[in-house]
């Protein structure tokens, strides 16, 4: 359908509503009085509708120009949102910004990242998306994501459509009850071979963290197959509270300790000549255009990796 008014000839009918005069409307406008007459005659041709009663040197709307004027301040109002929206989304201040992370960085990194960013920019709309990294990976390339923050291996196969940027190197601890034999004496540094006398508690067999702290003990020459498996529990919380109550060891992510170092509910011992570490990475797309939201929470990202360094330190 087109349309048998422009943008420009709902303006005139505004700005003769407004002035009650031709040539102050085109003053208004900027445009000369036989234009502004000119585009006016032409919109009332195109609508068969008489707009404007003109009587010597006075003008006023008809119903006609009346009931147009009602519908043109709402149009034009939408066109300078629109065009403020647009300049909004281009300068950063509002924005949608779609990020995936696993369900380990979701409980226990994320939400110190996002009360810092949504501090700065509370304009922008976050959506969070929590899945294994294997989906977390694919949605990025598929472009349903926009930037992730994961803590498990990419795929070989996928790394050459990624953009994989080091974000920090996590830690595995052994943690203990403060009751613990190790503990009473006073043992804060144990060997690999003493791993092997010691009964664990983990996550249930099918549970992706499970897969993931296997495959990290696995690349530090741990037999997990000769580890005492004493209690399988499907809730990390679950696990922490049974090492408490001194039912057995664990291995758990230095992320989820940070109450309890600083309560000193448990107690974290070292293996010798030996560093559970794995790295939390930055997944991007590189095919795909940044915006300024993007921009914001990648460098608030660069910013929190330092806090988060020193957080750390502070807390060990």
């Amino acid at each position: 359908m087109v349309l048998p008014f422009t943008l420009q000839q709902l303006r005139i009918i505004k700005a003769v509503a407004t002035e009650t005069s031709l040539t102050k409307a085109a003053e208004m406008l900027f445009i000369s009085q036989p234009s502004l007459s000119k585009q006016l005659k032409t919109l009332e041709n195109r609508l068969g509708f008489q707009l404007v009663n003109r009587h010597k040197n006075q003008i006023s709307l008809t119903e006609a120009g009346k009931l147009l004027l009602q519908y043109s301040e709402r149009i034009l109002t939408l066109c300078e949102e629109s065009c403020r929206a647009l300049n909004d989304l281009h300068i950063g201040n509002r924005g949608i910004l779609r990020i995936g992370t696993s369900q380990n960085i979701a409980t226990y990194l994320i939400p110190r990242i996002l009360a810092l960013f949504t501090k700065h920019y509370p304009q922008i709309n976050l959506k969070i998306q929590v899945e294994p990294s294997k989906v977390i990976t694919k949605n990025i390339i598929d472009r349903s994501i926009d930037i992730a923050v994961i803590d498990d291996y990419v795929p070989q196969s996928l790394k050459k459509k990624l953009q994989i940027e080091s974000f920090i190197e996590e830690e595995l601890y052994l943690i203990v009850a403060k009751s613990h034999s190790i503990t009473v004496e006073k043992k804060k540094i144990i060997n690999k071979a003493d791993l092997y006398n010691l009964n664990f508690i983990v996550f249930n067999n099918e549970s992706t963290i499970r897969k993931f702290i296997d495959t990290v003990l696995i690349q530090n020459n741990i037999k997990i197959k000769e580890l005492n498996i004493s209690m399988e529990l499907n809730s990390l919380e679950a696990i922490k509270t049974a090492v408490s109550l001194n039912l057995g060891v664990a291995f758990v992510s230095s992320l989820a300790l940070k109450n309890e170092i600083e309560l000193k509910t448990l107690e974290i011992i070292q293996i010798e000549n030996i560093k559970l570490s794995y790295p939390i990475s930055i997944i991007t797309n590189p095919d795909c255009d940044r915006s300024k939201a993007f921009e914001f929470f990648y460098n608030e990202l660069l910013t929190s990796k330092n806090i988060l360094k020193k957080l750390k330190s502070n807390s060990l």
